[in-house]
């Protein structure tokens, strides 16, 4: 679902070449996600192989990760572990959305409404075991480090952005990663100027958001954000306030202050909602606040040429012409980097 603040967030625009040399911390399984909705067939259906078993996450990982890495760029991705008791709800509401999706898709399938059968079909999206671990094991042969996080992904990402220096953004669609004190947010880390959606091509810009710059904007602090974040709504608490949107929830956080105030100010309307929909402002604040994290080193690996084959072409069928072009881009950027590394010594 991710966060809805997008309206009060200041961004700015920037090039791919401005992130050469620096580590960025990826989002896994929101890039992954992203991947199975936009790499698909023009009636929807996601790439797969000759068994049936999906490919799209694959073909996207290999594609933008090695332009990303000729262009210089370091990559950690970090993984989710195990999620908090409160997503249950919105685990929930994905479900039933994905079973409404379902139950349109097969009606655009019968009227054989192209257009239609890949919007719903993006909504339809699911990320099993199998996916993750193949996942890992191609970034690993890429020569991409990988973190497996202890809960949240967005939120150990962020904490090696807080306390790394070698560190530098944290890379997400989502906006969680700022309420979770990521310093630096990117959004649409990828070279490619245009992305697939259900309606069409849109334009995108890699965008660079500075939780300095936010908080300045704002005029709020981070605790005060994270309980705007809560007015709005987010994962652990998905409703958030009725008729609460991201501007109104700035009104209630600078009228307030503090967060013991802020949810004083909303507690009718929060015992007003469905017992379901109802929440411990304390406990959701607390996820953000001291978030469970790993102080974990990662490592940078060597291209594995023969295992990247191996995923790709002999178990998928993927067209070896085509990996093997990606390949000699990887062994170009081995090469260089060896070569920088002599330079160093002259």
């Amino acid at each position: 679902m991710g966060l809805s603040i997008r309206d009060i967030i200041p961004r700015n625009e920037f090039e791919i070449s401005e992130l050469k040399g620096k580590i960025i911390c990826v989002d896994a399984f929101n890039t992954l996600y992203q991947f199975l909705s936009s790499v698909r067939q023009m009636d929807g259906t996601p790439l797969q192989d000759e068994e049936g078993r999906i490919t799209s996450h694959l073909s996207g990982l290999l594609y933008r990760n090695v332009a990303l890495l000729s262009q210089g760029v370091k990559l950690v991705y970090v993984f989710d572990g195990k999620a908090p008791d409160l997503k249950a709800k919105t685990h929930k509401k994905r479900k039933e959305v994905k079973e409404q999706a379902k139950e349109n898709y097969e009606v655009a399938k019968q009227e054989e409404d192209i257009a239609a059968m890949r919007k719903y079909s993006s909504q339809l999206v699911r990320l099993d075991d199998d996916m993750v671990r193949e996942s890992k094991e191609l970034l690993i042969a890429m020569g991409i480090a990988v973190v497996q996080a202890p809960s949240e992904g967005e939120a150990e990402a962020s904490y090696l952005a807080k306390t790394k220096d070698e560190v530098y953004a944290v890379a997400s669609q989502d906006y969680d990663s700022l309420l979770f004190g990521a310093p630096y947010l990117i959004q649409n880390l990828t070279l490619a100027r245009k992305r697939k959606t259900p309606s069409g091509y849109v334009d995108v810009s890699t965008l660079l958001i500075k939780l300095e710059d936010v908080l300045e904007k704002l005029e709020i602090n981070l605790d005060q954000l994270i309980c705007l974040g809560i007015l709005v709504g987010t994962d652990y608490n998905p409703k958030g306030i009725f008729r609460v949107g991201q501007k109104k929830a700035l009104e209630i956080v600078k009228e307030f202050k503090t967060p013991e105030k802020i949810f004083e100010s909303v507690k009718d309307k929060i015992e007003e909602m469905e017992e379901e929909d109802q929440f411990d402002w304390e406990v959701v604040f607390d996820l953000f606040k001291n978030h469970e994290s790993l102080d974990v080193e990662f490592e940078f690996g060597e291209v594995d040429s023969e295992k990247i084959k191996e995923i790709l072409v002999s178990r998928h069928g993927f067209s070896e012409e085509r990996i093997d072009n990606q390949i000699v881009k990887l062994d170009k950027l081995r090469e260089d980097k060896k070569q920088t590394g002599l330079g160093e010594f002259f």
